[in-house]
Order: C-alpha cells, then sequence, then structure tokens
C-alpha cells in the first residue's frame, strides 16, 4: 500500500505527558558524547542559571518518539515500518529542556512527496511545557522505500 497522500495537516491528540527525569538526561547526554558540565552536574547547570540539568539539543526526539508511533500505527497512513530510513531530524528551540519539566508532544504531518518511487513524509512535533508554553519543536523526515527501492 502506498503512502496516503492526504496524509498532511492531519493533526494527531497530544500523547501522554513526559517527565524530563534527570538521570535519563545524564544517559543521554553520555550515549551522545554530550560533555558539557550542564548536562551531567546539577551545581553547573544552577550556576548557568537553570534549574536543574539541561538536556542536550537532540534529547527531544525521546518524546517526539512517542508521536511518531502514532503516525506508524496509522492504519491508512500506508507506511511500512520495515521499509522506513529516517532521513532529516530537526530541533527549534523557544527555549532549553530541564531535568524535573514535563513536557506534552503533539505531532501534525505536513508534507508527503513521491521521488523516485519512494515516498518522503514530514511531520512536526511540537512540544510544549506543563503551562502550555512552547519548549521545542522537532522536524522529521521519514523516507518510506517504494516496492522497488
Amino acid at each position: 500500500m502506498p503512502v496516503n497522500p492526504d496524509l498532511p495537516e492531519r493533526t494527531f491528540p497530544p500523547v501522554a505527558p513526559y517527565l524530563v527525569g534527570r538521570e535519563k538526561v545524564r544517559e543521554f547526554a553520555r550515549a551522545t558524547r554530550a560533555s558539557a558540565a550542564v548536562h551531567h552536574d546539577v551545581e553547573a547547570a544552577r550556576s548557568a542559571g537553570f534549574a536543574d540539568v539541561v538536556a542536550p539539543p537532540t534529547f527531544p526526539i525521546v518524546v517526539a518518539e512517542a508521536t511518531l508511533q502514532q503516525l506508524l500505527a496509522e492504519p491508512d497512513a500506508g507506511i511500512d515500518f520495515s521499509r522506513v530510513v529516517h532521513g532529516d531530524q530537526r530541533f527549534t528551540y523557544s527555549r532549553p529542556v530541564v531535568a524535573g519539566e514535563e513536557l506534552t508532544a503533539t505531532l501534525r504531518v505536513t508534507g508527503v512527496k513521491t521521488l523516485g518511487g519512494n515516498a518522503m513524509v514530514t511531520s512536526e512535533t511540537d512540544m510544549v511545557d506543563a503551562a502550555g508554553q512552547h519548549v521545542v519543536t522537532s522536524v522529521s523526515t521519514l523516507v518510506v522505500r517504494g516496492d522497488d527501492a
């Protein structure tokens, strides 16, 4: 089944809030080799003006992953996960993510393009804090290989 060309502008319901844990931030920082003290040391983060350790710039992918699962599970999306390659990932911040806060994420499909028998599905996941203020937007492009690819 080909990717549904009517996916753009489809918005999924917000996923359950994600509590950003201090140890998760540290684990992610170690895994991505983010060595700045603000990612590991609470006192260093507080000295820099933050309430707790600061998540590395790509950490929001952890939160966005749940929204991408919604898209992949959509019955009429036509996205066969066994044929998916992650094509692009970007983040646009209003402010850094800090341990102890709760983020709620909502995914919206922004584009579907067909190129050489493959489909490129672009989506945006907006993440807001408990007060409903924007924190970060994750833009992801999935390449869904066609039958001949």
